[in-house]
């Protein structure tokens, strides 16, 4: 592909889904008056195929623009294209599937509903725009686009999880709404500290920047945490299990699938992984970064096997997952020999974990709404990506080989083993996630069930093909071992094993004598504690103000009574002065027989 051809289709992969949400308000304008036009249409669908083509085409190259901010430099290679990939994927099939789970919102909106026009309208516009934003932070390399990108994703999607206008839905959207202007801000504040330290607009000059830079492993902590908001890093993670759930299904599976990997591209783009020359300046970094992916990892799946709704369930599901990239994305600081080999792993295990996460999403929507299929053959298709996520099939058993492989050649078995025991938790969540479905699915059949041949099944069947074939038509750009031979089995099976048992047993004992819990625990866990913190502090300080007012009043009236002191005394003095004024003459008098009485005593 020549630059001329690789330009035209990288912008227009960049601009396809901005056109198209401008397509709406024209559309609106040109239709005839009382007749809203319909915002969901399957030209509307096609907003990531540009991408999507050019991803798969294995375009690779380099696109400088000198009039674009600062100087804009967007690339494709060979991480960004299979991140490209799966995440067009991912954006195409949701978007597919919009149309047939709101469609009894868009004929509601064609009928006249005001609340349901506004509402689809919002989601057919702000959809294609964080895509866009999603998109342009893939391919960026310069600074200004890749934030310009990041933060337009990050906002526009906050209409998209606030789109049911619940009151869940509200209090999702405010978590998810603070806890971005939180990573933005330590975003923004290692971006411009470590571009100024460097003097560099491109994220490559950044990365090479921090390393000679006396305070680079500074710069890193703020890049870290700040994207950490996106990737869920545990004590920020709190908007996900708030977000996901309240979102409609579609838009959950791209937040989850796609949107959440924002967080590891930032990562891959602005840490120097795998440099020899971080040395122990990053070091530290890279400790704290395994600990505290460590513990997301287990402590995610112990929060979120007690969960009730499946897609809350999903949710700390994905901060697991993500708690397992975040510990692999660190051994390229604490051991940047092995990076090389292991970033391939990590770029495999997020496609697979978008594409498979994208389908479980998407299959909680298939069991709220069960196409005509045998109960038999849809469980098992519902079945297909809990196993792959758990890494007993398809692309999740060669993402665990990819990564194991080269963790037990460099010699960090300690790191398999608490990762495996992670897994035991990716089981036990997606039995949870599955008992959940089950339940749901059987009042859903009673109450009649879809056509096969409609958007939504269509879509979920093609997600689930996807992530299942993903080694075969994403793994062979990706150095990655491949498929696992067969005496590894058993080592990276027992996961599996572990949390399926403990699940029966779990189940077994609550089935037979039933707990008595007068208290749950709710999604979002540590974000109630600060709001309570959050609303004690505000009464505190409203009783404070309190007081400070009554004292205040206090002080003002205690002035206001020495004013009113002051005023006696001027009327006083007021009086004295007329009666002195009457007296004149007479005091004259006074004043003159006593000096003349003083003058003879003194001669005297």
């Amino acid at each position: 592909m020549s630059d001329a051809q690789f330009g035209l289709a990288l912008s227009s992969a960049l601009l396809w889904p901005l056109l198209l949400a401008l397509r709406l308000p024209l559309k609106a304008a040109l239709a005839p008056h009382g007749r809203p036009p319909t915002p969901l249409d399957g030209l509307w669908c096609t907003a990531p195929l540009p991408a999507l083509a050019l991803a798969l085409g294995l375009g690779e190259g380099t696109l400088t623009l000198d009039w674009w901010l600062l100087g804009g430099v967007w690339a494709l290679d060979g991480t960004r294209g299979p991140l490209l990939a799966f995440t067009a994927l991912l954006w195409l099939v949701a978007g597919t599937y919009s149309l047939g789970y709101l469609a009894g919102e868009q004929a509601r909106a064609v009928a006249g509903d005001g609340a349901a026009e506004a509402r689809l309208t919002r989601f057919a516009l702000l959809w294609p725009v964080t895509l866009s934003g999603n998109l342009l932070l893939l391919v960026a390399e310069d600074i200004a686009s890749f934030y310009l990108g990041f933060a337009v994703m990050t906002f526009a999607a906050y209409g998209l999880v606030v789109h049911s206008g619940t009151r869940d839905a509200r209090t999702g959207g405010l978590a998810y709404l603070v806890m971005a202007v939180l990573g933005e801000g330590l975003i923004l504040a290692g971006l411009l500290w470590g571009a100024g330290s460097a003097g560099t607009t491109t994220l490559g000059g950044l990365r090479e920047g921090m390393l000679q830079a006396p305070g680079g492993a500074w710069m890193g902590l703020l890049l870290w945490l700040g994207f950490g908001v996106k990737a869920g890093v545990v004590g920020l993670h709190l908007w996900l299990p708030l977000a996901h759930p309240v979102a409609p299904t579609p838009a959950s599976a791209v937040l989850s699938g796609a949107m959440i990997k924002a967080g590891l591209v930032g990562w891959l783009a602005t840490l120097p992984l795998g440099e020899p020359g971080a040395g122990q300046a990053f070091a530290w970094l890279g400790r704290a970064m395994l600990v505290a992916g460590l513990v997301a990892a287990l402590g995610a799946a112990l929060y979120g096997v007690c969960q009730r709704h499946p897609k809350a369930v999903l949710a700390y599901s994905s901060v697991s997952q993500m708690g397992m990239i975040t510990a692999l994305v660190a051994m390229g600081l604490v051991a940047p020999a092995l990076w090389p080999a292991l970033s391939a792993a990590v770029v495999l295990f997020a496609a697979h974990h978008g594409l498979t996460k994208g389908a479980l999403f998407l299959g909680v929507g298939i069991g709220e709404h069960p196409p005509r299929l045998p109960a038999w053959l849809l469980w098992t298709l519902l079945v297909l990506p809990a196993l792959s996520l758990g890494g007993a099939l398809a692309s999740g058993l060669a993402t665990k080989w990819a990564f194991k492989s080269v963790l037990y050649d460099g010699g960090h078995a300690a790191v398999v083993t608490w990762l495996s025991l992670a897994a035991v938790g990716t089981a036990a969540l997606m039995a949870r996630t599955l008992w959940c479905q089950w339940q749901g699915e059987r009042q859903a059949r009673e109450d009649g069930l879809e056509p096969l041949v409609a958007p939504m099944p269509m879509a979920w069947l093609a997600t689930l093909l996807a992530a299942l074939t993903l080694p075969w038509w994403l793994g062979e750009g990706l150095a990655t071992p491949g498929w696992p031979p067969p005496a590894e089995l058993p080592g990276l099976l027992w996961p599996l094993a572990v949390g399926l048992v403990l699940s029966v047993v779990v189940w077994g004992v609550v089935r037979h004598r039933p707990l008595r819990v007068t208290w749950r625990l709710p999604p979002g866990d540590l974000w109630w504690p600060l709001v309570r913190a959050f609303h004690a502090l505000r009464r505190r300080g409203q009783a404070r103000l309190a007081r400070l007012g009554r004292a205040q009043g206090a002080w003002v009236a205690w002035w206001v009574a020495r004013e009113h002191d002051a005023v006696r005394a001027l009327d006083g003095m007021t009086r004295g002065e007329a009666w002195l004024r009457r007296h004149a003459a007479v005091l004259m008098m006074v004043v003159a027989v006593g000096l003349a009485l003083a003058l003879l005593f003194s001669a005297a």
